[in-house]
């Protein structure tokens, strides 16, 4: 645009200098001075040597054309030079550019989904000439934005909604997989594709929650009927325990008990009495003679 209007000014002047001068020269007065066509002379030679130069900065490539014709003919990044009113440049960006597009699709068991999809993707440098020719420069909005929304019905239909979320790597990289393939064949490089969230309907979100509060009932109750059986096997193990122990001391008492009537001989016994009686004779004694034998006679005289 710039250059087409550097190049339409000089030429405009120049043609209002020549029909001035015939007008000039047709009411008898004297012609203009050649000096005032060197200038719009000069700026149009400026404006010639401007337009053949063409700064393709990086991360781009630049595509010549000749007549709106594709030449095939691809700049790099740096200073060129085209042909003047001749030729013309599509810059198009290579580098990794970054579409984020809404889509809508339904999942296997006909649930309703959308999602907010991120592709990340660039422009084969070296075919730029051939996406010219038979897309354009509108190659995003023609292309890439119809495959994202192609890929995601394709992908999301191969899944129910619970899977969706819960195999969400697989659906990503089924739907990259796709888009690679879609748009290769438009020298459409697919760099990486995420899935930024899933959204469903009310019905299947209030669904979804009721399952898993459901779900979380059934783990609570195995888990008490869990803890309850280790208390009762903890009871048995302690009640074991103490009868067992019970059953140890009873027969240590047991065994004690024969030691000591096995080892106590009948003097020991009444030794035993003697030590702890008071030395008062029962007053009732039923018949039988204290355990210890009272002389009773007159004892014999000492020789």
């Amino acid at each position: 645009m710039l250059e087409a209007i550097s190049v339409a000014l000089p030429v405009l002047v120049l043609i209002g200098l020549w029909v001035t001068n015939i007008s000039m020269r047709a009411a008898g007065r004297p012609a203009l001075p050649g000096v005032l066509y060197a200038l719009p002379i000069a700026g149009l030679i400026l404006a010639a040597l401007a337009g053949a130069a063409v700064i393709v900065e990086a991360g781009h490539v630049g595509v010549v054309t000749r007549f709106g014709a594709v030449t095939g003919v691809v700049f790099e990044q740096g200073l060129s030079y085209k042909i003047p009113f001749v030729e013309a440049v599509w810059i198009a960006d290579v580098r990794t550019q970054k579409e984020q597009v809404d889509a809508a699709a339904a999942s296997r068991d006909l649930q309703e989904v959308k999602s907010t999809i991120a592709l990340n993707y660039h422009l084969d440098a070296k075919e730029a000439p051939q996406v010219y020719r038979q897309i354009g420069p509108q190659y995003k909005t023609r292309i890439v934005d119809p495959a994202i929304q192609e890929a995601f019905k394709f992908t999301t239909a191969q899944f129910n909604a619970e899977e969706l979320i819960t195999q969400r790597e697989a659906v990503k990289n089924r739907a990259r997989d796709f888009l690679r393939d879609r748009l290769g064949t438009f020298n459409v490089i697919v760099d990486e594709l995420n899935i930024v969230v899933f959204e469903f309907s009310r019905a299947f979100n209030d669904a979804i929650e009721s399952k898993q509060v459901a779900a979380q009932r059934v783990l609570q109750a195995e888990n008490e009927r869990a803890k309850a059986r280790v208390d009762a096997e903890t009871r048995v193990i302690a009640a074991q325990g103490e009868a067992n122990a019970v059953l140890t001391r009873a027969k240590a008492a047991a065994e004690a008990q024969q030691v000591q009537r096995s080892t106590l001989s009948e003097l020991y016994v009444q030794f035993l009495a003697v030590d702890k009686w008071d030395g008062k004779m029962p007053q009732v004694t039923g018949g039988a003679l204290p355990f210890i034998q009272v002389p009773t006679g007159t004892p014999a005289p000492t020789r």
